[in-house]
Order: C-alpha cells, then structure tokens, then sequence
C-alpha cells in the first residue's frame, strides 16, 4: 500500500490568490463607479439624461457578457494563464482611460474594456483554481476568489470615502462641477484600480498553467512539473492518472454536439438555473438601493458612503464564514441554508414594507440578507459551477453558465423598477422570496454534494 499522497497548502495558496486577483479586480471595477457616480455626471453633463446616466452605469455590462461568452473558447484554445493575463491587461488598461478621458464616448469605451475585464476574470478565476487545487481543499481555495471579489467591493467603497472630499449640503450642480471632487476626484477613484490591475499582471505571468488544460493538450511532462508544484510525487501519479482516465473515456475535443449530448445536458441546465438563481435571489437589489435603505433608516446624506462600508464589512466577515465551512457542511447544506434564509427575510423585507416599518427593523433585515447571501450563494455557487464539469468541456460549459448569470444580473437589474412599480416595494420582495423557495426546492431534488471529490469523480458521478 503506498503512502498518502501530501500536499504543498503553502504554494496552492499562492497561485490560487495570483488567480483570485481577477476576482478583486471584478469587485473593485464593479462598484466603483458608484462612488464617481455624482461627479463624472456633472462633468460630463449627463445629469439632467437618464438615458445617458444608465448608459455610463450599464455599459460595463456589455462588456462582461461578452467577456463570459468568449472565455470559454477562448480559455480552451489558448489556456487559462494566457486569458488571465488578457483579463489583467484590459483591467489596468480601463483603470488609465477611465480616468484621463474628458470625453463621455471614451468613457464608455473604456467602462467596456473594463467589463470584458470582468467577463473574462468571473468565469477564469474560480475555473482555473478549481482545476489546480487539491479536491479536499478545492471549495475553500475557489471560495478564496469570492473573497477577493468581496476585497474588491470593499476596497472600491473605502477609496470612495476616502478621496471625495465632503460635499456641503447646500452645494449645487454648478458647486459640485467647479469642485475638486468634480473636476479631479473621480478620476482619482478609477486611477486607484491601477496598482492592484499592476499588479495582478505582473504576478500572473509566474504562476503556471492548468494541468487539465496541459493534459487536454497531451503535455505529460509539463502537467506533472505543475502537479509536482502542489504536492509530492506520489499525488502527482495518482492526480495525472485521474486526469488522464477522464480524457480517454471520448474525444478530448469540446463541441456543441457535446453539450447537447443526452449525459451532459442535466449537468449544463444545474450550471445554468443556479447561476441565474445567484441573481434572482434578489440580494443585487438590496446593494443597488442600499442608500435608500439607509435614508429610511434615518441616516444623513453625508454618512452613505460610510454606512456603504459597513455592509461591505458584513459581505466580508461572512465571506469567512464560507471559505472555513464550505469543505466542512459542504456545498449542498450552504446553498440549502442560504436559499430558504433568503426566501424567509425577503418574507420579512415586504412585510416591513407592506406596514411601513421602515428605519432599524429594514436596516438590520438588509444586513442580514447581505450576511445570509455571503455566506453561501455567493461563494458556494462559484465553487459548484466549477467543479461539476466534465474535464473536456469545463471552459465552454462554465462559460455559459456565466454568461447566464450575467444576463441574468442585467434582466434583475432592469425588470426590478419594473416590478417595483407594479407590484409595490412589498410585492416585489414577496416576489424574490418565491423564487428563493423554488430554488431552494431544485437544489434539494438537483444538486449531489461534492465536497471531498476530485474532479473526476465528480465528473463520473454526473456523467453515468
């Protein structure tokens, strides 16, 4: 009987936080512009054109769904390392043009450029971690990129803070465009993007390449040099053998005839419905209207940004809770708890407005929310999107799945004044507390748990 394989945590941690910068750099180009929101509007005098005002908020979306659409082709013509230093090229790129534009078309070109960024890093990230860590360890290391994201939305609110210097209350448009914060603080806040996008570049280049991708492309030596960087030789015979099993079962090529075959069609539609779900759960509306909650709340219009903070903190701590409990409860119990606790305050949020309880009771409901969602749908549903995949076709189906969470981030987006207007505050949050329920039932019939498994026994588990 040979001896247990060991595992080298120290160098998995490293290259999986190299590969969680793109999950930083999605938070931080995400949110920021919420913060430049009140003073790019004034200069670029768009503040009197809602057309224009959702164009300049909106068009990084574009650019991520076409991001996500062309990173799984991508990702497996050239490699994962290849597209993760494209994605890291095009967010320090955004972060320069962004800011030294004074005109409003380059400043949507460069909000694109910036949202391809994200595409590419929101599918490649937790893919490429899922694919280098060690199974036992696999949904702590890939819940690392959730993390990061987290980081990066924290990171974006505290330099918000910080930079804009404070704004009277008595000041007009005209004030606010004469302005530091008019003429120069906005750009600053995009500008601050550059040192981690530098970064994130420079380091990339030294981590290596995907051994499943290597072994797709029949790199023996290459691959066992990668798994010999994770653990020791006898995980590298035992981590290549399973490689090697997967691709033999059928042609290594991925095609559309593979996604539509029979066997992986109920593993594709999982990906896709818990994707869509991670947005139709409600929570992005909670954090785009987090400033009128906070105004409920009876909060002073100088406090937002700081009060944004704090549930930036909350996203964070529970974040943590997620990575230390992900490979222990598993993914199953997580995304169980997450759904019916999200379906139980959306219950309580309507309520609270249906009786006009506002003030504290809503403010401690959405924190809440925020802590419930943190700690489970938002990591967890990462980590399940990227380890139920088969080996041959993981760039392209987890690509899909991204772009319909991508899609389904902008028809939330879109359809919530919709709804709003229609069904009332109360109606539309009764509305996500349904669809939370729903969801909670498909992952209780749908999803197997997976923690402990290697990728390839997760593939022989679905693909039967």
């Amino acid at each position: 009987m040979g001896n247990k394989p060991k595992v080298n945590i120290k160098n998995v941690f490293l290259i999986s936080m190299v590969s969680a910068m793109g999950g930083l750099l999605f938070g931080y180009d995400w949110v920021v512009i919420g913060g430049a929101k009140p003073f790019y509007e004034q200069f670029f005098e768009i503040s009197n054109s809602p057309s224009m005002q959702g164009w300049a908020m909106s068009s990084a979306l574009m650019g991520c769904l076409l991001g996500a659409g062309l990173s799984g082709l991508l990702s497996d013509k050239f490699g994962r390392k290849r597209l993760l230093i494209f994605s890291a090229f095009l967010f320090t790129l955004s972060a320069i043009g962004t800011g030294a534009t004074s005109q409003y078309a380059i400043f949507i070109i460069y909000r694109i450029i910036g949202g391809i960024g994200i595409g590419l890093a929101s599918n490649l990230s937790p893919m490429y971690i899922a694919e280098i860590a060690p199974s036992h360890l696999r949904g702590r290391f890939v819940s690392l990129n959730q993390l990061t994201i987290v980081i990066g939305i924290l990171l974006a609110q505290l330099v918000n803070w910080q930079i804009a210097q404070p704004v009277p209350p008595s000041f007009t448009a005209t004030d606010i465009l004469a302005s530091w914060n008019g003429q120069i603080g906005w750009r600053y806040m995009f500008w601050a993007e550059i040192i981690p996008a530098g970064l994130f570049f420079l380091l990339v280049f030294f981590i290596p390449e995907s051994p499943r991708w290597l072994a797709q492309r029949s790199h023996r030596t290459q691959v066992e040099k990668v798994l010999a960087k994770i653990g020791d030789s006898n995980y590298v015979k035992e981590e290549y053998d399973n490689i090697i099993k997967s691709f033999k079962k059928e042609d290594q090529r991925a095609t559309i005839a593979h996604l539509k075959s029979s066997k992986l069609k109920p593993v594709l539609l999982l990906g896709i419905v818990l994707s869509i779900f991670q947005q139709w759960c409600g929570i992005n509306v909670i954090f785009n209207y987090a400033e009128d909650i906070f105004k409920a709340a009876g909060f002073g219009v100088s406090d937002i940004l700081f009060n944004i903070v704090i549930t930036g903190v909350i996203n964070l701590v529970f974040t943590f809770i997620a990575i230390y409990t992900v490979d222990k409860l598993g993914r199953r119990k997580l995304l169980l708890v997450g759904a019916l606790g999200l379906s139980l305050i959306h219950l309580c949020i309507g309520a609270a407005y249906y009786f006009n309880a506002s003030g504290v009771i809503l403010l401690i409901l959405v924190l809440m929310s925020i802590a419930i969602y943190a700690m489970s749908l938002a990591p967890v549903v990462w980590v399940v999107i990227s380890e139920i995949f088969p080996n041959k076709i993981r760039g392209v189906a987890m690509s899909i799945a991204t772009l319909s969470l991508w899609a389904a981030c902008f028809a939330l987006t879109y359809t919530f004044p919709l709804l709003n207007t229609t069904l009332g505050e109360s109606g539309t949050f009764w509305l996500y507390g349904g669809i939370c329920f729903f969801g909670w039932l498909f992952i209780y019939k749908k999803l197997p748990e997976t923690k402990g498994k290697s990728l390839e026994e997760i593939e022989n588990e679905f693909i039967k």
